[in-house]
């Protein structure tokens, strides 16, 4: 019996919009938690978000029911938050070269993430700085930390999502952990 997503997604595909609706539903907050992770920012993680289903809506032909629908729909996802986030560092870089700012890549002069009061005292300071410090981290590795510590997914899944080896994957959680150990062992 094949999961309710690939139901949902072969009947999406057959132009039931209730279907597709419920694919929404069901995948909203997901990807907004996994792009405003990736992003730092809740506009340009709505925007992903519904870039990804724009996405979707548009290849669900290409989907295939042998693999999961939710790492096709990650993958997507993930893959809109790294260009987005290719396209900024190269901005803040050539900014960074050419100010003050000796020493710091782009993702250091990103803006932080809109605060409210509310929203700090939700947050501990230890998953602040462990939240600043990821959005710190190079694409190569962010990526990998936001799918397998924030997102949870397996080693595998997040091979598939990336479409690249288990091994590099095990490898960029390892660079990764190292980059964030190194960042947090001075402020916690």
């Amino acid at each position: 019996m094949k999961p309710v997503e690939t139901r949902l997604a072969r009947l999406a595909r057959k132009g039931d919009q209730r279907a597709f609706a419920e694919i929404v539903d069901l995948y909203k907050d997901k990807l907004f938690h996994l792009a405003y992770r990736m992003t730092s920012n809740r506009q340009e993680a709505e925007d992903v978000v519904q870039e990804t289903f724009l996405r979707v809506y548009k290849n669900l032909d290409r989907y295939d029911e042998n693999q999961k629908f939710s790492t096709w729909i990650y993958r997507i996802a993930t893959n809109l938050c790294i260009d987005r986030l290719r396209k900024r560092k190269a901005i803040y870089s050539l900014d960074a070269e050419s100010s003050d700012h000796e020493g710091l890549d782009g993702y250091a002069m990103l803006p932080s993430e809109d605060r409210t009061p509310e929203s700090e005292l939700l947050l501990s300071e230890t998953q602040r700085l462990i939240h600043e410090a990821i959005a710190t981290l190079p694409v190569k590795y962010k990526s990998v930390m936001i799918l397998r510590y924030l997102q949870d997914l397996s080693l595998q899944e997040i091979s598939d999502v990336l479409e690249m080896p288990v091994t590099t994957v095990k490898t960029r959680v390892h660079r990764g952990r190292e980059f964030l150990r190194k960042k947090l062992e001075h402020k916690l």
